[in-house]
Order: structure tokens, then sequence, then C-alpha cells
């Protein structure tokens, strides 16, 4: 079965993402598979996913491709799609030469719903950009990971290659610290040894130095972690701000007396998801809030010197009643986030006695501080 073509139906037919996945380009024969469709994937729930799903549907035909890959791209091809625990099956593909025999990439999970028909070119104008670059990281990961690692790993994998691509296209001013310039950092080896929530890499590279020169060769290691956002909801009225207190691994991990932290309501922001967009979800999952209109708070690297994460803080003007506190958080991710709402200046005592040590809410909490008046004259005008 080897030497029979592969009929592609959904994100490999677009030719940045197989190049990135085979490691080489491949021609593509226009193809159709008869009573079937090719529908956008969604889930139980309702909510559409980035990817198509191959339907039966009688007297449909889903459009496609055959290609023909050689030993080497065949190998790659399949490794990427076992990390989805799709498998080739035989079908029969029409060509303009007549019906071939070929094989599809099929998945025996019956858990996703068809949705509306399937675009490739709508797809690739939203999302082809990102799904090459995480093809191509997946590949790279493969090479040290397996499968099942990979498969838990995607949707934070994705969010990761989307913060780098947030990263290039945000102004990076340089009145002070130098500008950087082509040839200015040299990447002479990369491994990832550890790759689930987060990951781990660890480059062997040089940088230029302030007189002109390169460094000899160095480690670095950071853990690589996706763009996220805080927000701060503040009644202006009542004059309270609404806090999350959750437990939390890394200061029980330090020894800390007390693992649950106060903090600002937070997450990471998923692929193809805007800060804004993440910032409203999260208050909806953490404390049940809508919110309207983001002051932007700050926009800062966490820990630059070994955190890839980079962090937008906001704060959110918001109705605070009485009652406004709870439980909350999502089960799927085994979250117990209890809310607090507490007076400005009872907020502001806990950062001098250290009861708030969370960087996120120090920060907005001193931003609030600076504009309290504004914003409370402004709901009083």
């Amino acid at each position: 079965m080897p030497d029979k073509p592969l009929f592609l139906f959904g994100t490999l037919r677009y030719p940045p993402v197989l190049e990135a996945v085979a490691g080489m380009p491949l021609a593509y024969e226009p193809a159709t598979l008869t009573d079937h469709a090719v529908t956008e994937a969604q889930e139980p729930g309702g909510g559409t996913l980035h990817f198509p799903l191959l339907v039966a549907r009688p007297g449909a035909e889903a459009q496609g491709a055959l290609i023909r890959p050689g030993a080497e791209a065949r190998a790659a091809l399949d490794l990427y799609e076992r990390i989805f625990e799709y498998h080739p099956v035989p079908v029969i593909a029409q060509t303009a030469e007549g019906p071939v025999e070929a094989l599809l990439y099929q998945t025996a999970d019956e858990h996703w719903l068809p949705g509306p028909d399937w675009s490739l070119d709508a797809w690739a104008a939203a999302h082809g950009g990102l799904a090459a670059e995480v093809a191509a990281e997946v590949m790279a990961l493969s090479l040290e990971h397996p499968a099942a690692v990979l498969r838990r790993r995607y949707p934070l994998l994705a969010g990761h290659v989307a913060s780098r691509r947030r990263a290039r296209s945000e102004a990076a001013p340089a009145t002070r610290r130098r500008a950087p310039q082509p040839g200015d950092v040299t990447v002479e080896g990369r491994r990832t040894p550890y790759a689930k929530v987060f990951a781990i890499e660890e480059n062997r590279l040089r940088f230029r130095h302030h007189d002109g020169t390169d460094s000899a060769p160095v480690e670095r290691a950071a853990f690589v972690l996706t763009d996220a956002v805080t927000l701060l909801p503040y009644d202006p009225k009542r004059d309270v701000v609404l806090l999350v207190e959750q437990f939390r691994f890394a200061p029980f991990l330090r020894d800390d007396a007390n693992p649950w932290t106060l903090e600002a309501i937070a997450g990471r922001i998923d692929a193809g998801e805007t800060p804004e967009a993440a910032a409203r979800r999260e208050a909806a999952e953490e404390a049940g809030l809508e919110i309207g209109a983001l002051h932007s708070v700050a926009r800062y690297y966490s820990s630059p010197g070994a955190v890839t994460e980079f962090l937008y803080s906001y704060l959110a003007l918001v109705d605070l009643p009485e009652g406004a506190d709870g439980i909350h958080g999502l089960a799927t991710e085994a979250e117990d986030i209890r809310t607090h709402l507490i007076p400005f200046a009872e907020a502001m005592a806990m950062l001098e006695t250290g009861e708030i040590a969370n960087g996120p809410l120090v920060i907005s909490l001193q931003w609030l501080a600076l504009n309290r008046a504004r914003l409370r004259g402004a709901q009083s005008a």
C-alpha cells in the first residue's frame, strides 16, 4: 500500500502546510471522492473547530488532491497524521484520467460533528500562515518526543506559535536600547527536552555584544509559555476590586507557607484569539462576569531571563454588587477559583503586608492607584 498515492481533502492541500510536514514541496493532482463532503468540524456543544471533517453524503463530491510522495516524505506524513490518530485507509479517488486506488488519512474518532461546508481558501486566508508554522514546529519536536506528547502539547504549541507571530508584528521601540540588526543572534543548536503544559527550550547561540563583537557560543534555556492576559475588575462607584484566589503549584514547590494566592483574573491567549477576547473569556470562566471596555494597564515579560511569557494586563470598569463573589472555574481544567470583592483601600493594604504577592496584580493595583481619581470622576460626571 505505501506506493499508492495519498488523497488529501483538508489542510494538507495548503502547500505551505504540506511542505512543512513533508520537508519538501510536492506536486498535487486534482481529485474528488464521490458520495462524500468536507465540512467544518464542530464540538458536540456547538463550537466550530479550525479543521475539516470528511463525512459521507450520498450524491456529493468531496474536492481534494492526490500526491505521490517518496519514502522520506511519506514517512513524515504518516508520523504527522499519527499524532492526531489518523491512519491511512483505502479509497477510490476520481481523477481526470479515471478512478485511482489511493489512501486517505482517516480517524476512528467520531467525537466531532459535521458543520457547514469547509472552504480551503477561506481556511487558508484565516489560519494558513499559523498552521504552517505550527506544522513545522510539530515536525521539529517529533524528533525528540512521541506522538502522544505532541497530541497533548498541540493546542498550547499553537498558542506559542501565535505568540511568536504576535511578537513579530508588534512595535519594538528602541529610543535608548540598541536597535536590532540582521545577524545579531546566531543559533547553532536547539533542543526541547521537555514539552507538555509548557516546554523547556535550550539553545546554543552567539549574540552581538554592545561593542559590536560577537559573543563566544553560550547555552541558554527558557520556559516556553504562550502569551497571557490578566484582568482586574473595578467598580468605581463602590470603590471595590474583584480578586480571585486559587491554589498555585509554583509557590507550593517553593515551600511557600501559603500556596493559595490572590490574583487578577488571568489566562492564556488561545491561537486565533486576541488578548482582549481572551480577557473577556477568562472573566466569564473565572468570575462569571461580562465586561465591556478594557483599559490597558501594561504589556510586559514576567521574567525575561528565563520565561517567554508575555503579559497583557487590563482593568475593566464593572458593576460589582454584593453577591458577586463565589466559586468559579472550569472543571475540565481542575480549576477551583474563589472570587473576593475587596475595597480598594484594603487591597492596597495587602500590598504592604505581602498578602498580595502576585506580580500582575501588584502592577494593576498600582496602575489603579495612579488612575483611580480619574476613573471615579468619569463615572460620576
